[in-house]
């Protein structure tokens, strides 16, 4: 009921109806800190830029108003990939941000392109832990005065970002990372580097130091995640923070036993979240959930404000772009369980630990498009949107695969393809990006056995323990059993090939072909090569076709 009545309050103030004047919930001169978190580009979604634009404004009329990100904001959608971040700065110019930290999805157009972007920024990134031969990159915080108060907001990226990078864009030429962000195998480097900027923000004056975060709270994260850095500090007043997608709002014991608020929005402007300082000090968070999904708030409020005109100008130069049909789609093809949804009612995506559909047609494209590959490998994370059954248009093709990737294939022994098999497991029965999809191959794998793959500081497989068992067994390539000793033909993603996700084993393997056709490219040719009822017939059963099967007992090695 709360949520509710929070969204229709939202509604009538953003449709011009009262302000938040003497409202119980936002005291005059409080300071209201809104932020966003995991917008992956979304720009027209949920609240939408333009619904955070009349937010802002409406709560600036009565009290101090800042306004952050957490991350992930520059990629993730056709508006991101199709101008390699600068329609994003464009809109986000129009916001007047007051501090913006970097999410893992901003490493990958490279540091060369993320700097550009910065420089593009009338806001000012923040971040910690990321340095370039020693020195940061961006400054490691802000402080800005609201009223009376004196805030920093210390921004941190977890170090796993630098795994979701194409390693070769952080190296030098002799393959060593110039780049940094310090990661290590306890966290400790990491919550060194917080602890570094809380004392230097608090001893130039911060009254309130918080902590812009792209964290998380998955296993997969560990550690650091934010329960990780806020039990391994002092001085922290609060945590906005990204990453996992979650919406908890959570108050925990730092390193001194003080309490601490975190808090986070979801994704794709889900929620707007609100970190409230009220005169006296006290510190709440909330969050303003949009509540329907029929409709966007700039769309269902008519909006009318400077961001809204600025995302329509965007909108309209992209779909001259994307608005063409391809053709039509018998068949839905999900990334998410069409079965199960979690508590609160939302799908669960299950490719990042299993097969799907859809992941088994895109594999199956990049192996039409290889070039003579025996058998495809590409990692989960690449696909990030759903086709369901209807017209596709390209920006349909553009929302499943926007980054672009272009296909490699590469000669690679049989056990450098195992190898990668237990990578790709190795986070479950948790999520992981780089889970591997495939085409022209099965394999088993038991999650119950413990991962035998033993990583580096930078988060990428070091080594895997010839001391235990392996997750992965019974890989058939084409029906035949994968022999270690043997020189396979693999086609996979540039970015793959290169290390992306931590895969360490492709260094020294032969590129026999680069920079083949673009992901998205070859989905499309293959989709159009398909005769009359084959997309049903190949790719009906939303679970796939059996060419990752678990087991669930220990095998004999």
């Amino acid at each position: 009921m709360k949520k509710i009545l929070s969204f229709l309050l939202i509604i009538a103030l953003l449709a011009g109806c009262f302000t938040f004047a003497g409202a119980e919930s936002f005291p005059e001169k409080d300071l209201i800190i809104l932020y966003t978190g995991d917008v992956h580009c979304a720009i027209d979604k949920g609240w939408g830029y333009a619904g955070l634009y009349a937010m802002k404004e409406a709560l600036a009329k009565d009290h101090d108003v800042l306004l952050v990100d957490s991350g992930d904001h520059l990629s993730g959608e056709t508006p991101g990939m199709l101008t390699r971040g600068s329609a994003i700065i464009e809109i986000m110019n129009t916001l007047g941000y007051d501090a913006v930290t970097l999410g893992n999805h901003e490493f990958g157009y490279g540091p060369d392109r993320l700097a550009e972007l910065a420089g593009m920024a009338n806001f000012p990134y923040v971040c910690c832990n990321y340095l370039k031969e020693g020195e940061p990159v961006f400054a490691p915080y802000v402080i800005k005065e609201a009223g009376s108060k004196k805030v920093a907001f210390i921004g941190v990226t977890t170090p796993l970002s630098l795994m979701s990078a194409v390693p070769k864009y952080y190296q030098n030429d002799q393959g060593e990372y110039i780049y940094d962000l310090m990661g290590d195998q306890t966290g400790e480097k990491l919550c060194a580097a917080v602890q570094k900027s809380v004392d230097e923000a608090t001893a130039e004056g911060a009254d309130y130091v918080i902590l812009l975060a792209h964290l998380g709270n998955n296993d997969s994260c560990r550690p650091y995640t934010y329960a990780d850095v806020i039990s391994g500090t002092t001085g922290i007043t609060a945590v906005v923070d990204g990453h996992s997608h979650d919406i908890d709002q959570i108050r925990m014991k730092n390193k001194d036993g003080k309490e601490v608020v975190r808090t986070a929005c979801a994704t794709q402007m889900e929620n707007i979240g609100a970190l409230t300082i009220t005169a006296d000090g006290k510190v709440s968070s909330e969050l303003f959930p949009w509540a329907t999904a029929s409709f966007s708030a700039p769309e269902l409020l008519g909006l009318d404000n400077p961001t809204e005109t600025t995302v329509e100008e965007v909108l309209k130069r992209l779909n001259e772009q994307t608005s063409q049909v391809i053709m039509r789609i018998p068949v839905d093809l999900l990334r998410m369980d069409p079965g199960i949804r979690d508590e609160n009612g939302n799908p669960i995506p299950i490719d990042y630990s299993t097969e799907t559909n859809l992941q088994a047609l895109v594999a199956d494209a990049y192996q039409a498009s290889s070039g003579g590959a025996d058998f495809t490998l590409t990692a989960a994370s690449s696909v990030r949107d759903e086709i369901h059954a209807g017209d596709l248009s390209m920006g349909d093709v553009l929302r499943v695969l926007p980054y672009s990737n272009t296909l490699t294939l590469a000669e690679c022994t049989g056990q450098q393809v195992l190898d990668a098999l237990e990578w790709g497991a190795h986070s479950l029965p948790g999520i992981f990006g780089g889970f591997l999809e495939v085409s022209g191959l099965t394999y088993e794998v038991n999650p119950t056995i413990p991962s035998p793959c033993v990583q580096d500081d930078q988060n990428r497989l070091d080594h895997i323990d010839g001391n235990m068992a392996r997750r992965v067994g019974n890989v058939l390539v084409n029906g035949v059993p994968l022999d270690p000793e043997k020189t396979y033909k693999v086609c996979m993603t540039s970015y793959l090939f290169e290390g992306g996700y931590g895969y360490s084993m492709f260094e020294g393997c032969t590129a026999l072909l680069q920079d083949m056709a673009a992901d998205n490219e070859a989905l499309i040719n293959y989709l159009k090569s398909l005769p009359d009822g084959a997309l049903q017939e190949r790719y009906g059963d939303p679970y796939g076709d059996g060419r990752i099967v678990a087991v669930g007992e220990n095998r004999a090695e």
